[in-house]
């Protein structure tokens, strides 16, 4: 690491190249429910509800993305909602899993069942590895 990487660059992007990067799938239309609930049966699939005009939605979704460290090959789908622009997702992810709708929210499904959910700052990335 040269002089002018520690002038120029954050310490993040001088580690950018070991950083796995969260591979997140938008959520964005309702029939994609029905897909996900199919996938389940083959991966861990997670659904990750996110408010853009939270600041601790914020700070749970920085955290997680920190966390993740999951291999290429391990058999989980991540999708990602944002709250704002899908509410009528949202609240049919809610409907459909049984699940009440919270923000930010991790849900997690595996056989067309929810296996874990949760809210706030109980969202963890080890949540999902004891799952997969």
């Amino acid at each position: 690491m040269g002089l002018f990487d520690k002038v120029f660059k954050s310490e993040r992007d001088i580690v950018k190249k070991e950083i796995e990067e969260v591979p997140w799938h938008a959520l964005t239309e309702s029939r994609q429910l029905e897909e996900i609930e199919k996938e389940s049966n083959d991966k861990l699939i997670g659904i990750f509800k996110h408010s853009t005009r939270c600041g601790i939605s914020r700070m749970v979704l920085n955290s997680f993305e920190k966390e993740y460290d999951l291999e290429k090959d391990k058999e989980v789908k991540l999708y990602f909602l944002d709250l704002i622009a899908n509410r009528n997702i949202s609240n049919e992810v809610a409907e459909r899993f049984g699940v009440r709708h919270e923000s930010p929210q991790l849900i997690l499904l595996k056989d067309g069942k929810v296996v874990h959910h949760a809210s706030h700052h109980s969202i963890h990335m080890q949540d999902v590895k004891e799952r997969v």
